[in-house]
């Protein structure tokens, strides 16, 4: 069994065939797959599809991108959508320094909005980190967040930041970026991450492993990851999936009956 934690199969690129890439991870082994809707537009969308397949959950909540349009309806709905038993988790939310498409200073509020709005439904968090890693630790210290916990998705930082976030109990996941060349200094740090805080992703579209890069990623990607987390721990891929499966339905909430 594998488990895909973070995917976006409520995008643009997946309604011509969102059928055939369900079947096709379900073929590759992936019993479940966590989908996020990272704007208001897309939230019900997520949910639906999520209520159409059994093996896909929801992650709701408002991108760093789109901080800046939040508005008075925003945390009201987002809220009433998460008290649906298919929602998991509030994300992707947190910080992105490098393409700024929202102000820092809103970035930095709404984030810690959504950290207490997730602390007040009783969900994890899945946190959006690029360019800003001191800053993100520093917010998950001071709004206390590992009352909630969660993952840090399509882990970027380095070994210092891993450990802060693990001790604060927070899962870090691994995209099919590790299988890059050019990511020696990231394997690196997987290479020292405990297996027990590992998480695998997709991040479909985007991110898709080798030998697909540059093509849209999908679910049946997930375990190109899986085996080169292997190779660089020098376990088997097995244990890789095991562990992986185990720490996301533990964070995500799922019981062995997928209730």
């Amino acid at each position: 069994m594998l488990v895909d934690s973070h995917a976006h199969l409520e995008m643009p690129e997946f309604r011509m065939d969102l059928e055939e890439v369900i079947g096709r991870a379900k073929n590759s082994g992936v019993d479940y797959i966590f989908t996020v809707g990272t704007e208001k537009k897309d939230w019900q969308r997520t949910l639906e599809i999520c209520h159409r397949y059994p093996s896909l959950y929801a992650i709701l909540g408002v991108h760093p991108h789109n901080a800046k349009e939040i508005d008075s309806e925003t945390y009201p709905l987002l809220k009433s959508l998460c008290r649906n038993g298919k929602v998991k988790a509030v994300g992707e939310i947190g910080l992105d320094f490098f393409r700024n498409l929202s102000p820092r200073e809103v970035q930095l509020k709404r984030f810690r909005e959504q950290i207490g709005l997730a602390k007040e439904l009783g969900l994890p968090i899945v946190v959006h980190d690029r360019e800003a890693h001191q800053e993100t630790v520093e917010i998950l210290k001071t709004e206390k967040a590992e009352v909630c916990g969660g993952i840090i998705h399509c882990f970027s930082g380095d070994y210092g930041m891993a450990k802060d976030c693990i001790e604060m109990g927070f899962y870090i996941s691994i995209p099919g970026s590790i299988t890059f060349k050019n990511a020696e200094r990231f394997r690196e740090v997987v290479r020292k991450i405990p297996l027990d805080f590992l998480l695998i992703e997709t991040d479909s579209p985007f991110l898709s492993p080798e030998p697909f890069r540059g093509k849209r990623n999908e679910p049946s990607f997930i375990p190109y990851t899986a085996r080169k987390i292997a190779e660089i721990k020098k376990i088997p891929f097995e244990k890789v999936a095991e562990a992986t499966t185990r720490n996301a339905l533990t964070v995500y909430r799922i019981k062995s009956d997928g209730s």
